[in-house]
């Protein structure tokens, strides 16, 4: 310890060059929370809550509201939102902020009615879903779907005399696309390409199904990263995708994972 130490403190004044005014471009909102209406493949509107983000960059000199401008124009597709509303509200925003670009994210759970496969007992499924758009320097959009799976380990199914480990897994699927792809649609690509789907609800036969189906058809998360990429490159109307896999292991602390995207495989 240094005696008699007394701390020093910076008392001098700003340079005029530094105290200038600074202009900031970036300017938005993080985890505004609203109800929306979004449209279900089968006609339908369904109600659920989402978390938005909105990021503009604005011209020099321009000091609109964001918030103003963005929670009004929003107010407008709250009684029914799709994937086509980005056409729309990107635009506005872009012109009512004088912005060079916008973005726009919205994440929901999204959820479906059920049938689990042996005893068809209905339950809901809940699945993430997001929305990301851009228009201007950061154009483009982005429809993410994530849900849960199975797997089966096929070394464990390998080397063990009875059994063999299998866990949950979450798939992250992302598309790019030049015709209208729902929700349903990803959801069901991956679904197909894990050891067995995840139901919310199931009585003894289905258990029995679903535990036989993941045994008689082992996956690594390669393997079922492979498929979701196989799956999506068939899609007529996807362009783009990126898919991640992740296991929760259950004889592991740590969680396997595989990503990849078609840039990869084409």
């Amino acid at each position: 310890m240094v005696e008699n130490y007394q701390p020093v403190f910076r008392t001098e004044k700003l340079s005029s060059e530094s105290s200038k005014p600074m202009h900031i471009r970036t300017v938005g909102l993080k985890g505004l929370k609203t109800p929306i209406r979004v449209k279900e493949k089968n006609g339908g509107l369904q109600n659920t809550i989402a978390t938005i983000s909105m990021q503009a960059q604005l011209c020099e000199g321009n000091h609109e509201n964001c918030v103003a401008a963005f929670t009004s124009i929003l107010d407008d597709y709250l009684g029914e939102f799709s994937v086509a509303s980005f056409s729309s509200i990107l635009p506005r925003l872009q012109k009512d902020l004088q912005a060079t670009s916008v973005r726009l994210e919205m994440t929901f759970p999204y959820f479906i009615d059920k049938k689990a496969p042996v005893s068809d007992t209905h339950s809901l499924m809940e699945y993430e879903c997001t929305f990301s758009g851009g228009i201007g320097d950061d154009d483009g959009f982005i429809l993410s779907v994530s849900a849960p799976v199975t797997t089966l380990c096929p070394c464990s199914k390998e080397i063990s005399s009875g059994g063999a480990h299998n866990q949950r897994g979450e798939v992250t699927l992302n598309v790019k696309f030049k015709n209208f792809v729902w929700v349903e649609d990803l959801i069901e690509i991956i679904e197909q390409s894990a050891s067995c789907e995840v139901y919310a609800l199931l009585k003894r036969p289905d258990e029995k199904y679903v535990t036989e189906k993941a045994f008689n058809n082992p996956m690594f998360v390669e393997d079922v990263v492979r498929k979701v990429a196989l799956l999506s490159l068939e899609h007529p109307d996807i362009t783009w995708f990126s898919a991640g896999v992740e296991s929760f292991e259950s004889i592991h602390k740590h969680s396997a994972y595989a990503y990849v995207d078609s840039d990869e495989v084409r």
